[in-house]
């Protein structure tokens, strides 16, 4: 389970550069996801990813909240490694993202999701560097966006990344992990805008501590990047149990 808290008063804009949110804005966001995943043989597994928010968005003219449950994300890997005794580490992971967060937020402007069906492909590879307590890891995707059924909308496919490592002595680890995200021109219903294309690239550092069966995770996101998204660095604070 992990929690992130955002407060920002800057968005990436259109053409990248970073201003202050429109009307003296201020935007806090506070996110949990819970995430359950559970083997079924050597080299299978399934996940899935529970999320509820807690939004705030406050300029000259309102205080606008939301909050509930976000969309719901399940995943199913498979390791071919393991099937055929490959020495590299590799999975391929496939997803779908179901909208069940409230799309139309406080005004439209502070939604719990995005009212679009998602479906992921995404291709894993990783390293262990044992007998040092160290790994090296990575993925690269491709997110399939179908558009709304309401009205047409379609924030457009994305094509995503993740790199990072992390080590451990003891009860003490760090991790340090990159990843980015671009997607496509958005449709709205039938009037394309490339202009309003997102985009986010964002480094995560954080440590990690053993405590009881698990360990927490104290951490932050540093967005490097971006455009049409919030600006802001996120905190974040995860427990994680193997069960």
């Amino acid at each position: 389970m992990s929690v992130y808290r955002l407060t920002t008063d800057e968005v990436f804009t259109a053409d990248g550069s970073r201003a202050p949110f429109p009307l003296g804005g201020r935007t806090t966001a506070l996110s949990t996801f819970t995430t359950v995943d559970v083997g079924f043989g050597r080299g299978l597994d399934a996940w899935v990813q529970l999320s509820f928010h807690r939004l705030m968005l406050r300029d000259r003219t309102a205080i606008r909240r939301s909050t509930g449950p976000g969309d719901l994300r399940v995943y199913g890997r498979w390791s071919p490694s393991h099937t055929f005794g490959w020495s590299l580490p590799f999975a391929v992971r496939g997803g779908v993202k179901i909208p069940i967060g409230d799309f139309e937020g406080a005004d439209g402007l502070i939604p719990l999701g995005d009212g679009q069906t998602d479906v992921e492909l995404v291709g894993e590879v990783g390293w262990s560097f044992w007998p040092v307590d160290a790994y090296a890891m990575g993925w690269l995707g491709y997110r399939w966006r179908r558009a709304r059924s309401d009205s047409g909308f379609d924030f457009g496919d994305e094509r995503f990344f993740l790199v990072g490592g992390g080590a451990r002595s003891g009860r003490l680890g760090v991790r340090l992990l990159g990843e980015g995200w671009f997607g496509q021109e958005v449709d709205r219903g039938g009037l394309a805008a490339r202009a309003q294309a997102r985009r986010l690239i964002r480094v995560s550092p954080s440590v990690t501590v053993a405590a009881g069966p698990g360990e927490v995770e104290l951490g932050t996101r540093i967005p490097l990047s971006g455009r049409n998204l919030a600006a802001g660095t996120d905190l974040t604070v995860g427990y994680f149990v193997r069960w």
